[in-house]
């Protein structure tokens, strides 16, 4: 792992390692995917101010996101089909993430279920949700969080309907992954994948298949999971689980300001500017270039952070720049666990915090907390 410079060369392995329908169900946006490529072309325009001659000594990376400390501020975004990037891919990361003192996110639609993680880990991670028409399901699942001890909740806003994304159409996937002769010849081509998989018990969504009534198999589960995306979700079911909850509340999925003003309105401890990856409404703005609009209309009233198109410790240093308390990773990691399990992941962070503290200190500065805007060069 010590070869991969950058995350880039870990997606070019994670590639070679994890069957096509996988690899591109992580590297995929929506229709044209132009919101997936502005998420990380955004970030390229913003350029630094390079300082010089500054003491480059003592530097710190540590904050808080939450209440909660950290030792930079980054957390692992929830992903679906973790599991499927490499066996027991859940784990992996939740313990790469806690190896390096960061908060990891487990998706509803995880591989690995919230007991599983939980007992293969030894700090509370946090819990995604996505709010299903069940709401009996919903309510066991909440509990389920509480008594894993999950740090905070995270509610994803903008997955009612869920975006099309060519690339998963025409490599036939879907939920649960259905293995056609194809699909065998993809697993075939990656050996080692295979094998890991072999291995563990962990092949279906752990937080559902067994939990839900008349699911009780993969099969099963296809029917459900179709119908049960709520498209009647609104500000008021944010107060009912904010209510079911009663801990720290985290929503995420907010690219509007008028929608930030509501979301604070809620009393929820934190926003998390985000276009879900580019893999819901293509043409949507960036999240970089949404970011300080939301944090002028409510910076003072709610804990910010972002998601999407962060792909270095610069793009993470230059969201702090603008407003964001943190910032959250899905793919970095992803390709990290593709590229080499929990090896991979830790690598993946290893890039990213030596090039946001290096980066930081460049631009003349020794601690993430004095980061703002005055280190983004803005001349034409």
């Amino acid at each position: 792992m010590q070869s991969a410079l950058t995350i880039a060369d870990l997606k070019e392995r994670a590639r070679r390692r994890v069957p096509k329908m996988f690899f591109e169900y992580a590297d995929s946006g929506s229709w044209t995917e132009s919101t997936y490529r502005a998420n990380e072309e955004d970030f390229a325009r913003l350029k630094l101010r390079q300082r010089v001659l500054v003491d480059m000594s003592d530097r710190s990376l540590k904050t808080e996101l939450v209440g909660q400390s950290v030792s930079m501020p980054l957390a692992l975004s929830p992903t679906g089909l973790t599991g499927m990037q490499h066996a027991d891919g859940e784990i992996l990361a939740a313990r790469a993430a806690e190896a390096l003192g960061i908060p990891f996110c487990l998706s509803t639609m995880s591989i690995c279920s919230i007991e599983t993680v939980a007992a293969a880990t030894t700090k509370p991670f946090w819990f995604q949700l996505y709010v299903m028409r069940d709401r009996a399901f919903i309510e066991r699942l909440i509990e389920r969080a509480k008594a894993a001890r999950c740090g905070a909740l995270v509610l994803t806003l903008d997955l009612q309907i869920l975006g099309q994304r060519h690339k998963d159409l025409r490599n036939g996937l879907s939920a649960p992954p259905k293995f056609t002769p194809r699909h065998i010849w993809q697993m075939a081509t990656c050996p080692g994948w295979c094998l890991n998989m072999l291995r563990t018990k962990n092949r279906a969504f752990g937080n559902i298949v067994g939990h839900v009534t008349n699911v009780t198999n993969v099969s099963s589960l296809s029917a459900w999971t179709a119908e049960q995306f709520d498209t009647r979700l609104s500000w008021a079911d944010v107060a009912w689980i904010k209510e079911k909850w009663g801990g720290k509340l985290i929503l995420k999925g907010v690219l509007d300001p008028e929608d930030a003003r509501k979301a604070a309105d809620t009393g929820a401890d934190a926003i998390i500017v985000s276009n879900h990856g580019g893999r819901q409404l293509d043409g949507a703005r960036s999240s970089i270039s949404a970011l300080p609009a939301i944090v002028d209309a409510v910076g003072d009233r709610i804990e910010i952070h972002i998601d999407g198109g962060i792909r270095s410790g610069q793009d993470v240093l230059k969201a702090v720049a603008l407003g964001a308390k943190g910032a959250w990773i899905g793919r970095p990691f992803l390709y990290g666990l593709g590229a080499g399990g929990e090896a991979g992941v830790t690598r993946a962070l290893d890039i990213i915090r030596h090039e946001l503290d290096i980066s930081m200190a460049l631009c003349g500065l020794r601690d993430i907390r004095n980061v703002n805007a005055d280190i983004l060069d803005r001349a034409p």
